[in-house]
């Protein structure tokens, strides 16, 4: 049982931590209290896993939010922001991200193809910067289990939206499994195992 060398990031047909780039977006009290396609509680489990196993696999991550500033809304879940820490927040008054400068720049500047989004909600702030970087050429893989919508019609139309414009639907398990690869790479394993407990696909470690 030999395994082949990792396979070069830059023309890998999977997702990987050197060819990719997590973004989360809007993850604040008013959007996560608006949820209807899924279970809330469910909703904020998920995306704090789905943070942790980017952090053990060392994917950059860019964190958005919107109208903190303006006093309009308040910041990001402090369930997301404990495990986040210090991670930069780019704060914004544009619905699509894309269309903010330092968003738009912290994203393009980490040279990462493959864009793996998180956002609320997906009939939005999902939908609008998804189809705009595959515009410019990037992959772009929303992460359903992750993210909702204010209905469970507006999520699905939403995800069908972004994938016919050529986005990869993803899920929790999936991206796990694709990142870790192989058993061989040791050191994210217990991330693995653990993330996938902390979520439910394992009933224990």
């Amino acid at each position: 049982m030999t395994s082949y060398a990792p396979r070069d990031p830059q023309t890998d047909r999977l997702l990987a931590p050197g060819n990719s780039v997590f973004v989360i977006i809007d993850y604040q009290p008013t959007q996560i209290q608006s949820i209807e396609s899924m279970n809330r509680h469910q909703l904020v489990q998920n995306i704090v896993a789905t943070t942790k196993l980017m952090q053990a696999y060392h994917v950059p991550i860019i964190l958005s939010t919107v109208n903190v500033a303006t006093g309009r809304n308040k910041d990001t879940i402090d369930d997301l922001k404990a495990v986040l820490g210090d991670t930069p927040s780019y704060d914004r008054t544009t619905i699509n991200a894309w269309e903010d400068q330092e968003f738009n720049e912290a994203v393009t500047s980490t040279n990462r193809h493959n864009i793996i989004i998180a956002a609320l909600w997906t009939e939005a702030c999902l939908t609008f910067p998804a189809i705009d970087a595959m515009a410019e050429g990037y992959d772009v893989y929303p992460v359903v289990d992750a993210v909702g919508g204010t209905s469970l019609d507006a999520h699905e139309a939403a995800l069908r939206r972004v994938e016919q414009a050529g986005a990869h639907p993803t899920s929790y398990a999936q991206l796990a499994c694709e990142l870790q690869r192989d058993w061989n790479r040791t050191d994210t394993v217990p991330a693995f195992l653990e993330g996938m407990f902390e979520t439910g696909k394992f009933l224990e470690l």
